[in-house]
């Protein structure tokens, strides 16, 4: 009990030698939980009446007693008169589970038909409850210090974010600024191209910083779930050209190539999926220059697959479990304009039509992202 692993394991395994000391038909492990509502966080039948689904079967009342009190309870049968069906005679011993004067929870242990538990008994019982509570007590201390874990990989990651934001916000700010400036300046006068060049810089950060802006307040929507789906017929091989044809008039190095199976209209947000091909076309240019996109649409009994590949630099396995957070960037990548939202905004889309989405990557072999969502959403 005291090694590392499954503590439901290490339960089920001590209860076998325990019960060749001390003979039980159930036992019970109950905790209460923030709001003072008990529950069973473990329950085995191993005796007598191994279908019984009586409430005393498990003994909650004896275990609230235990977790009011704080002390040993021993609980025989009011009426010992004999009878065929032993689960009305249930005799059950509850011990509290304190590590340090803290209470964690109780220990039930149920005999059906008696004997009743001894002094001798009741002593081996309590040992037992101090090895079972060291054991819970353990797991409790590892679950929060996971919990504790995620958060701060979460403060580091929102750091990390407005760190990014606010160099990403000053970057298209400063263009504007200096432009804008560089073009009131009375002291000099610009000719037609200058001032068509100087414009078109101002115009193209300004969509940069209307992009960036989008798409904070886009992730925030999506995660309070306020962001409203219109879903309706949608012919995703059409969409799928149409997103590609953009992303090449506006790459016009861009390579894609389609193999797009027919098949039925899908049930969908089709301005949301735009959104989703959008950042992976984005995602792909960004990461991996230069690499041509082959998009695949296939068709199952009662979902589409569509995937974006690449054969770019690719993405090491230690990152793939994270690419789907929210501002999350992968290490060393050499681009400096991503939020870490992009990715997670596909990943909420997707989830708001009831699919999944996923990656797939060797180093040095490509990136293929795959999603799958049900043809009727229902």
């Amino acid at each position: 009990m005291s090694q590392p692993g499954d503590w439901k394991q290490a339960l089920n395994d001590a209860i076998i030698i325990l019960r060749k000391t001390l003979i039980f038909d159930n036992i019970a492990i109950y905790r209460q939980d923030e709001s003072g509502a008990t529950e069973v966080i473990y329950a085995r039948a191993v005796g007598r009446g191994l279908a019984a689904e009586a409430d005393a079967a498990w003994g909650e009342e004896v275990a609230n007693q235990v977790l009011s009190s704080m002390e040993m309870v021993l609980k025989e049968p009011k009426d010992r008169t004999s009878t065929d069906d032993r689960l009305v005679n249930a005799h059950l011993l509850g011990l509290p589970l304190v590590i340090e004067s803290d209470l964690y929870g109780a220990l039930v242990f149920i005999r059906f038909g008696g004997p009743v538990f001894t002094h001798k008994q009741s002593a081996i019982a309590r040992l037992a409850g101090q090895q079972f509570g060291q054991l819970i007590y353990r797991t409790i201390i590892l679950d929060k210090m996971e919990h504790l874990k995620g958060l701060d990989q979460q403060m580091r990651l929102q750091e990390d974010f407005v760190a990014t934001v606010s160099h990403d916000l000053r970057t298209p700010l400063g263009f504007i600024k200096g432009y804008t400036t560089t073009l009131l300046r009375s002291d000099t006068d610009w000719d037609a191209a200058t001032q068509k060049e100087f414009l078109t810089i101002i115009d193209e950060e300004t969509d940069r910083l209307a992009e960036l802006i989008e798409n904070v307040l886009e992730s925030a929507r999506l995660q309070s779930q306020t962001l409203r789906m219109d879903f309706h017929p949608v012919r995703l091989d059409a969409l799928i050209r149409e997103v590609a044809v953009r992303a090449q008039t506006h790459y016009r190095s861009l390579r894609v190539k389609l193999d797009l199976e027919d098949g039925p209209a899908v049930e969908a947000d089709n301005v949301r999926l735009a959104q989703i091909f959008e950042n992976l076309f984005s995602n792909t240019i960004k990461y991996a220059p230069g690499a041509p996109i082959m998009i695949a649409l296939n068709y199952n009994e009662n979902s589409v697959r569509i995937s974006f590949s690449d054969n770019g630099p690719g993405i090491d396995k230690n990152y793939l479990p994270f690419i789907f957070e929210r501002f999350y960037r992968v290490p060393g990548q050499a681009s400096g304009t991503g939020t870490g939202l992009g990715l997670f905004i596909c990943r909420q889309i997707v989830q708001a039509h009831h699919g999944k989405i996923w990656a797939e990557s060797e180093p040095g072999e490509g990136t293929r992202f795959l999603i799958e969502i049900p043809v009727i959403q229902r």
